[in-house]
């Protein structure tokens, strides 16, 4: 554990552990809808995870005109792994300094590659929630063993419930104050940074915007782009296994599947929710049914989200399209907007239910779709953005060998073919 009474100070030279007083308390991010490491609250603002040298390097060298889909890069933090007699584990964040003779203590991630270094600082008060996660025995078979050690319970600031669907939209957990993914990968972490408390005392943690603070209920879609998941460093086992999901999915039919996804139901008042393993099973028409579902609010479809996200998803095509030689394998595109409707849409409320099985349904009393008679105060907030950098590349970054012309063609295909879905679906439904 990293108790600071106990902080080994010759193993990392004479710099010792800030004091309490300094140190943020993490919270769970509740809103974490995809990704297999997990994702902390730091401030109102900014969320920290599990530093990747590789990634924090690419965000240091974001093209300019790229930053406006991507999280701000904050820094660097060390977070320490404390417990206490009772049993109760939690993460605390303390100023990373960058003279510090730190060996490398990136977390391990299944399969990442292990590189080391880190630069930026930033400060930040202390947070007044507890981090609890509480042990859940509903995983997959694969995260059991990884379940065994820590005795944890969540306690998140969240007064709408989330609920998991199966493949089939049927309920398979109780209304819970988080969204599953979440807690999901949270233990996961958790269960590998107790396994290693031993032999290490603190880990760098990337601070990045928190892109959903602007949302009172976030909607989040999580795509994975690209018809290529695998970086240029996967080993040939790896490499194999990523084509292989690819070829099975979405993914190489379209250049893109759902990666995670919640949405917030007017009718019910909480969120529903939707994980890989429901996007990896999803076929061309199931991927269109997918995307309506995550626009649909439970009484109608929210037909005003559409040339906004489309005029964000065209843009950052036209960006894309100039980045040479750039490659966003394994990355994810976030489309986000505020489920909680309008003032102005109050007026258009319905009580008819979503019909899955017809991307071809209209709801006669939904919001309009034009653009002409919408003022530009009262369009719906929304919010498209890169994510998640571990395995990207372009000519010069870090001294790699393989460079790449032209642009990224997979991650383009996957966009183009978004927008197609998004354009059919808002015709027939206008």
């Amino acid at each position: 554990m990293c108790l600071l009474d106990t902080m080994e100070v010759g193993k990392y030279g004479n710099n010792t552990v800030p004091e309490r007083s300094k140190g943020v308390l993490l919270e769970p991010f509740i809103h974490q809808v995809g990704g297999h490491t997990s994702m902390m609250r730091y401030d109102d603002h900014t969320v920290c995870k599990p530093l990747i040298s590789r990634e924090q390097r690419f965000y240091e060298s974001l093209p300019p005109e790229m930053k406006e889909f991507t999280p701000e890069y904050k820094g660097v933090v060390l977070v320490c792994f404390e417990g206490g007699r009772d049993g109760y584990i939690n993460l605390v964040a303390y100023p990373y300094v960058e003279s510090e003779n730190l060996e490398q203590d990136e977390i391990p991630e299944r399969e990442q590659p292990r590189r080391k270094h880190s630069r930026r600082s930033l400060y930040r008060s202390t947070s007044g929630s507890e981090n609890l996660i509480q042990k859940d025995d509903s995983d997959n078979a694969e995260s059991t063993q990884e379940m065994k050690s820590p005795r944890v319970e969540l306690q998140v600031p969240s007064d709408i419930p989330f609920q998991m669907l199966d493949s089939n939209s049927a309920l398979i957990s109780e209304k819970i104050s988080f969204n599953p993914w979440s807690l999901r990968c949270h233990k996961q972490q958790l269960s590998r940074m107790r396994s290693e408390s031993k032999d290490r005392k603190l880990y760098k943690f990337l601070l990045l915007e928190n892109v959903v603070h602007q949302f009172g209920y976030p909607c989040i879609l999580d795509l994975k782009m690209g018809t290529r998941q695998h970086g240029d460093d996967a080993s040939e086992e790896k490499a194999a296994r990523q084509m292989k999901k690819c070829e099975l999915s979405t993914s190489g039919a379209l250049g893109v599947r759902v990666c995670g996804m919640q949405v917030y139901q007017l009718d019910s008042g909480h969120y529903v929710c939707r994980n890989k393993y429901y996007g990896r099973s999803l076929s061309i028409e199931g991927f269109g049914k997918a995307i309506y579902q995550f626009l649909h609010n439970g009484r109608y479809l929210r037909v005003d989200l559409f040339d906004g996200i489309l005029q964000k998803l065209r843009t950052l095509k036209e960006v894309l399209e100039k980045q040479a030689s750039y490659r966003f394998y394994s990355s994810s595109l976030l489309i986000i907007y505020d489920g909680k409707e309008r003032k102005a849409d109050y007026r258009h409320k319905s009580t008819g239910a979503m019909n899955q099985d017809s991307l071809q349904e209209s709801t006669s009393s939904s919001p309009s779709s034009s653009s002409s008679s919408t003022s530009s105060q009262d369009l719906p907030k929304i919010d498209v953005r890169m994510i998640d950098f571990a395995h990207s590349t372009f000519k010069g970054f870090r001294d790699d060998q393989t460079v790449h012309d032209g642009p990224d063609t997979g991650y383009i295909f996957g966009l183009e073919n978004l927008i197609s879905i998004l354009e059919e679906i808002q015709l027939q439904n206008q």
